[in-house]
């Protein structure tokens, strides 16, 4: 019923066009609110997805790692437990330290050294992203360096085809205090055999080479290592995995999961997608005081249908939920044709790519969007409480007016 009345209410003839001016600017606002927000968030969901399937690349399901310092021991029994885990599909020892590379005199840049055994190309998608070369390792005493790209670019080589040696230089294990050159830095020569390009986070950063090779590089007992990376046949089981893993690994390391590898990122990526949200929220309370305006000078041209009410016997809250209704009605009209907008554009973007993606710090070259149910639905939701907060006041002084049915 209240329904009924601000419908008929709202395509009633006003006795002065301001009203309808204002009932459809605020209309035009909540609508270009709502576009934008579902557009905003598409594309952060878009990113999120594209970040996630990049970074599960090199990141894998699940990592045991020291809770402190930067080597753990692991038994030979302890790996063949793991080995022994049905969920766990594969996994690789690994050894990782800061190394200095150089290639020549001219060139030359600091790397994550990652020393890996043979089932590191069947437990991450690595070798699965290479853009030039060959997935080699090499042994230890002819080990191979696979780069990342922007590794490569730094060095001014290219990984298939250069014509001398890399120069890898890397702090040895010491309980010395006093720094000597000459025992406590190795130095190697390294052939890179090929270069990955996954995101500009790992391309610019990381090398890959041989396990046995970097652990007498850098001196380090037969069972300790940096990390364990595992990947899991089905990611469901993952916390059960887990479980099973610290059982086997025993107290002194931590199982970490992609979000705890990467916790500043994905804490990174939701206080902005909230600081974002609260932003463009601005647009539908600027179109709230529209609303308000429009609903204000609507009660005092119906101030006679409100007085009939009245004599009807319509309490001062049926009047109320009238008026707070018709500003419902401008949200669900606004919020509506809103959100089928911001549908038809992300489905446009999907289709034919129409925004490009600027820079190249992605492997795609276009925005990636993508739609929720839930970014429909919170958004509806903060639609609907402006709406109602802004028909609130001049609900209320419907309510509370005074009525007579005398005419002057």
């Amino acid at each position: 019923m209240n329904f009924l009345f601000a419908w008929r209410y709202f395509k009633a003839k006003k006795s002065t066009n301001a009203i309808n001016i204002i009932a459809w600017t605020s209309i035009g606002a909540i609508i270009f609110g709502t576009a934008v927000l579902i557009l905003v968030l598409s594309v952060f969901n878009g990113f999120e997805g594209l970040v996630k399937s990049l970074y599960s690349t090199f990141y894998t399901d699940l990592k045991v790692a020291p809770a402190t310092g930067k080597l753990m021991t692991l038994t030979p029994d302890q790996v063949k437990q793991l080995k022994g885990v049905a969920t766990i599909r594969n996994f690789s020892m690994v050894i990782e330290d800061k190394a200095l590379v150089q290639n020549g005199a001219d060139y030359q840049t600091v790397i994550y050294l990652k020393g890996v055994d043979e089932n590191y190309r069947f437990t991450t998608g690595v070798a699965d992203h290479l853009v030039n070369g060959e997935y080699k390792l090499g042994t230890e005493d002819d080990p191979r360096l696979i780069l990342g790209a922007g590794v490569e670019d730094a060095l001014g080589i290219y990984a298939d085809r250069n014509l001398f040696p890399l120069n890898i230089y890397l702090p040895r294990k010491t309980d010395s205090k006093q720094l000597n050159l000459l025992e406590d830095i190795s130095s190697d020569s390294v052939w890179a055999s090929a270069a990955f390009q996954i995101q500009q986070d790992f391309d610019n950063k990381y090398g890959i080479t041989n396990i046995d090779f970097l652990r007498s590089a850098l001196r380090i007992e037969p069972d300790q290592y940096s990390a364990v990376e595992i990947a899991l046949k089905d990611p469901s089981t993952l916390e059960a995995s887990r479980s099973a893993i610290e059982k086997i690994v025993g107290k002194g390391m931590t199982v970490q999961d992609r979000y705890q590898q990467n916790k500043s990122l994905y804490s990174i990526m939701t206080v902005e997608r909230w600081i974002v949200y609260g932003v463009l929220c601005l647009i539908l309370i600027i179109a709230s005081f529209n609303m308000v305006g429009a609903l204000t000078m609507l009660v005092l041209e119906k101030q006679k249908d409100i007085s009939v009410l009245h004599a009807l016997g319509a309490s001062r809250g049926f009047i109320q939920r009238i008026f707070i209704s018709e500003g419902i009605l401008l949200a669900v009209i606004g919020g509506g044709i809103g959100m089928l907008l911001a549908t038809c554009l992300v489905w446009l973007q999907v289709q034919f790519h129409l925004i490009p993606l600027q820079g190249g710090t992605f492997l795609i070259n276009y925005y990636p969007v993508k739609l929720r149910l839930m970014d429909f639905l919170l958004v509806g939701a903060t639609v609907f409480l402006i709406a109602f907060l802004a028909s609130w006041i001049p609900s209320r002084k419907a309510a509370s007016q005074e009525f007579s049915l005398r005419t002057e």
